[in-house]
């Protein structure tokens, strides 16, 4: 009998969320009766899976499945087919509109939620999230706090907890406080010895540590990609889950110059005035065939300056492009173009008999080095700290603003 009243309650609980739901939907989309006609035919396709009879529904209202975009909070098609573990609905609802894979009900579950906590295994959308480069759903709470991690150490799935296990927060925290393991360890599960051991060999991306709240990762100073942001007029929390980049962004302007300075000075340090030397001369004020024909103390000034604004706009180029899709590439190939002006500079460098003037030469080159050195590891460990400060945070990703968001 109790189990009878729970059930009741339960599918009572179901039901009023279902009408919110339908509710919401009609109210903030402006759907007629015609409309929400459409859109119950298309809960019961869904509920059935029949793919055919969705394609009939879209011919009937080409925009059937845009009016869940109008609405922050709805139950989707999507929603349905997961619950009922339609899996070849699914993936074609998806197809047509990916953008309903990120939609939350009134209860605040995803699709990934409901497949998970209906043992619709087939329907976890995992490679579909990893292939859209969307696995911050993973990450997504529902309203106990629980993310699929926590769903699937609820139900026992330790397969589900083997897929996940290297893509999301392993020690994330619910609501009570607790994490998949403690979920575990609490109900006893028989699984609980196997879960364990993945647990255990799962490693926390980019680093192991403590979790830390999201008021008190607020609490914290701007670490320095969020004082870039700041500059840039960009913000470090992000307000919707699905952005793209503003071809007004600032840094698109700032990105130009920089690029041109440091072609402009790159071509000026390979052509310098007065040329080169076309001989060798061995005498006392003797040069070497390739050499600037610049006097010495010129062209110290000419290259030490050149390079200055040559490195300040590499510098300038790392700091707005870093975490950016392919940044690491873009890394390299700035340590690389750094090595190539200064093997340039070393050759074209006019020769010097007098120590002072050596030592001038080799301070300069020393110190371009040494900036070179400490711009890129600075900028790089900048990056990392920021990233495994944002990491630590029991909160979803989807919340904050990475390097290449506006």
């Amino acid at each position: 009998m109790p189990s009878e009243a729970m059930s009741i309650v339960v599918d009572v609980s179901r039901v009023s969320d279902s009408v919110a739901q339908d509710a919401n939907l009609s109210r903030s989309s402006g759907m007629s009766t015609q409309d929400e006609n459409i859109y119950a035919r298309l809960k019961t396709v869904a509920q059935v899976g029949d793919i055919e009879r969705l394609y009939e529904l879209i011919a009937e209202d080409p925009n059937i499945l845009d009016h869940f975009d109008k609405v922050s909070f709805c139950e989707t098609p999507l929603h349905i087919a997961a619950e009922k573990g339609q899996t070849h609905f699914a993936m074609e609802l998806m197809t047509l509109k990916p953008s309903l894979a990120l939609k939350l009900n009134v209860s605040g579950f995803s699709p990934l939620h409901l497949a998970l906590q209906n043992n619709h295994i087939q329907t976890v959308l995992l490679g579909w999230i990893k292939r859209a480069n969307r696995k911050e759903i993973l990450d997504w709470k529902d309203e106990d706090g629980n993310t699929v991690f926590h769903i699937a150490a609820l139900i026992n799935q330790t397969e589900v907890m083997k897929l996940l296990r290297k893509t999301v927060k392993v020690k994330a925290k619910n609501l009570d406080g607790k994490t998949a393991m403690d979920i575990l360890q609490t109900h006893q599960s028989p699984c609980f010895p196997v879960a364990k051991k993945l647990l255990r060999s799962a490693k926390e991306r980019p680093f192991c540590g403590s979790t830390t709240t999201l008021a008190g990762y607020l609490s914290r100073n701007l670490s320095f990609i969020e004082k870039r942001n700041s500059l840039l007029g960009l913000s470090n929390l992000s307000m919707t889950k699905d952005r793209s980049i503003n071809a007004s962004d600032p840094r698109n302007a700032i990105l130009v110059v920089a690029i041109l300075i440091v072609t402009a000075t790159y071509q000026a340090g390979l052509s310098p005035p007065g040329g080169f030397w076309q001989d060798t001369n061995d005498g006392r004020y003797g040069h070497m065939a390739g050499q600037m024909t610049m006097p010495f103390i010129y062209a110290f000034f000419f290259i030490g300056l050149n390079g200055f604004a040559f490195v300040s706009s590499l510098y300038v180029i790392i700091i707005i492009t870093i975490g950016l899709p392919k940044w690491k590439l873009l890394y390299g190939s700035v340590a690389a173009l750094s090595i190539a002006a200064l093997a340039s500079y070393s050759t074209i460098f006019p020769s010097s008999y007098d120590a002072n003037s050596y030592l001038s030469v080799l301070t300069f080159l020393c110190a371009y080095i040494s900036i070179i050195c400490i711009m890129m590891f600075a900028t790089f460990m900048a990056f990392i700290v920021d990233k495994h400060r944002r990491y630590q945070v029991d909160f979803p990703a989807s919340c904050f603003s990475s390097s290449q968001e506006p």
